[in-house]
């Protein structure tokens, strides 16, 4: 069995994953990234609907109560939130809008959805995710950390799927936990970063992080403790 068998064994299994449509959450983030792009308390307390077998996310209520923001790697807009959702702003090829941006660039709202809605798909959909066309894993050595020998998985992702950056690193534990993972946010001037996931919890059969810390990364690898960049708690996991 290679590494990548051992972690979808541990999240509960792919034929367990492949009958899910859907993962909801509850979450509230924190960190320094929001006030830095200009968009703080736009989704501090938030629920988010990923679709595992395509890359849709919905997050609601945002930018306003009444309102709720689309996200497909091809487009993102802003909804109304009713069974017959009216459009009320989009952006078409979101991923270019970035171009030309620095760490400190402001984001818009439509920029917000599109990170928010790539990264939660992201995180919501693994480890089921990396069994997808085009997804390429391969493993690295390992990695001593908090005591412990974390294995390392090379992650490439295809243009098709949007995320932080094609090519990431994860950190797996003894259990087959992804405990971190290394990526570079393309989006915001290729910021390099290591997110931490942690509080895991078995829900209707797969295992889902309800907590995750994103710090800076130094040229070493090694994080940067101060300051907290992005801070995610979910809580009323649901699984359709």
């Amino acid at each position: 069995m290679d590494l990548l068998d051992d972690v979808i064994g541990a999240y509960g299994g792919v034929e367990r994953w492949r009958r899910i449509d859907a993962i909801t959450v509850h979450q509230r983030v924190g960190g320094v990234l929001w006030a830095l792009k200009g968009v703080d308390g736009i989704i501090n307390d938030s629920t988010v609907e990923i679709r595992l077998h395509e890359q849709r996310s919905r997050l609601r209520p945002a930018p306003t109560p009444e309102l709720r923001m689309s996200f497909s790697p091809d487009r993102v807009a802003i909804e109304t939130d009713d069974p017959t959702p009216r459009t009320v702003e989009e952006l078409t090829a979101p991923r270019n809008s970035f171009a030309g941006h620095v760490l400190e660039t402001p984001w818009s709202t439509l920029q917000l959805a599109y990170f928010s809605g790539y990264a939660m798909w992201t995180y919501l959909s693994e480890p089921y995710s990396l069994t997808l066309p085009g997804v390429y894993t391969e493993q690295l050595g390992d990695w001593h950390e908090q005591g412990e020998t974390w294995r390392r998985l090379g992650v490439q992702y295809p243009d098709t799927i949007a995320t932080h950056s094609a090519d990431q690193v994860l950190y797996i534990d003894a259990e087959g936990l992804i405990r971190r993972r290394d990526y570079a946010v393309e989006i915001s001037a290729n910021s390099p970063a290591a997110h931490y996931s942690s509080d895991f919890q078995t829900v209707d059969g797969i295992v889902v992080p309800t907590s995750r810390l994103v710090y800076g990364r130094d040229a070493t690898g090694h994080r940067i403790e101060d300051p907290v960049l992005v801070s995610i708690d979910l809580d009323n996991v649901r699984i359709s």
